[in-house]
């Protein structure tokens, strides 16, 4: 165990050098180059020092919410390590079990003939568009499902926004999200097998896909952070644009649940989610009054399933209720 941990921790600094990662050293860089013409924009007074204080205000990388999304980097790669390695769902079965179930369904088909372009260019496209649904549809869940949403309200407990709070998420949500890419995975590959055999490969930057890629060059970094970046009305009805992020991370009610998609818009512009930048005002960080107080790791990690069982039990209350009256009614019209 001790060698497992050693091992997780060594890991850390690679996510500096992994394009899959969010924290990828090119994506950083990329959100400092976005980030510039909002400092030019909002100071009459420009200097590289005074870029550096807009770019790192103590007020946001010193709070204690930020302390909080640095020490759960740590403590959820740990614990991702020694709890959900043996679980979580693989791609493989996934993928060989959807291919069997297209030729049970419609029977035995020759691999169709596309140039290798084409094969690449359909099977990045078609897992790029699987991940970014899924991906929605979970967050939907997340959101709309109340024993659900006490686990990933640990995300949105956070008072201020750097890069490392996309690492801030109780283990129940990363476990979901981990399922979820499996699936994701695993229907992409068996359709695309199914479709054209062995043929099938991904287009990459330095083993990214390229829509991913794209989508952190641009400015993924700055969805959690203080800068305030929008794509403008027209492209925000297609991507999420930071600055829309950062709207789904307020503490108004009337932002709750909006904006709920990772790169496209629109699964919200479907939903009746989405709210564009010009919309909104100046925006605080958090959940407000539905705060439930996770102001320590602990904290972090006790009081989803304290609250999720509560929820729980208060819907399995409502239900019997609900039930009870619908039983007296049919005796009364009896």
């Amino acid at each position: 165990m001790l060698e497992l941990l050693t091992k997780s921790l060594s890991e850390l600094p690679s996510y500096f050098s992994d394009a899959n990662k969010r924290i990828f050293y090119i994506y950083l860089l990329s959100a400092v180059a976005l980030a510039l013409p909002v400092y030019f924009a909002a100071s009459t007074k420009r200097s590289p020092v005074g870029f550096l204080k807009f770019l790192f205000p103590k007020s946001v990388w010193l709070a204690k919410s930020a302390k909080q999304d640095y020490a759960l980097w740590v403590a959820n790669k740990l614990l991702k390590a020694l709890l959900f390695g043996p679980i979580v769902l693989t791609m493989a079965p996934i993928a060989i079990a959807l291919s069997d179930l297209l030729e049970w369904s419609f029977g035995h088909i020759e691999p169709i003939a596309l140039a290798k372009w084409q094969i690449i260019t359909f099977f990045t496209f078609l897992l790029f568009i699987i991940d970014d649904f899924t991906r929605f549809l979970l967050h939907y869940a997340l959101h709309k499902v109340p024993f659900l949403w006490e686990f990933h309200k640990v995300h949105h407990s956070a008072k201020v926004l750097t890069p490392f709070t996309i690492y801030r998420s109780h283990p129940v949500e990363s476990y979901l999200y981990a399922c979820r890419m499996a699936i994701v995975q695993g229907t992409a590959v068996g359709i695309g097998y199914y479709l054209f055999a062995d043929a099938i490969s991904m287009f990459d930057v330095l083993g990214a896909n390229v829509f991913v890629f794209l989508f952190n060059l641009f400015g993924s970094n700055l969805r959690h952070s203080h800068i305030w970046l929008s794509w403008g009305d027209k492209l925000e009805g297609i991507f999420i644009s930071p600055a829309q992020h950062q709207i789904h991370h307020s503490d108004n009610p009337q932002h709750f649940d909006t904006n709920l998609g990772s790169a496209l818009a629109i699964w919200d512009r479907m939903t009746g989610t989405l709210i564009k930048a010009s919309e909104v005002g100046k925006i605080s960080i958090g959940v407000g009054q539905y705060d439930c107080g996770h102001d320590s790791l602990f904290a972090i990690y006790t009081k989803p399933f304290i609250e999720s069982a509560k929820s729980l039990n208060l819907s399995v209350k409502k239900g019997v209720t609900k039930l009870r009256l619908n039983k007296h009614t049919d005796k009364t019209r009896g």
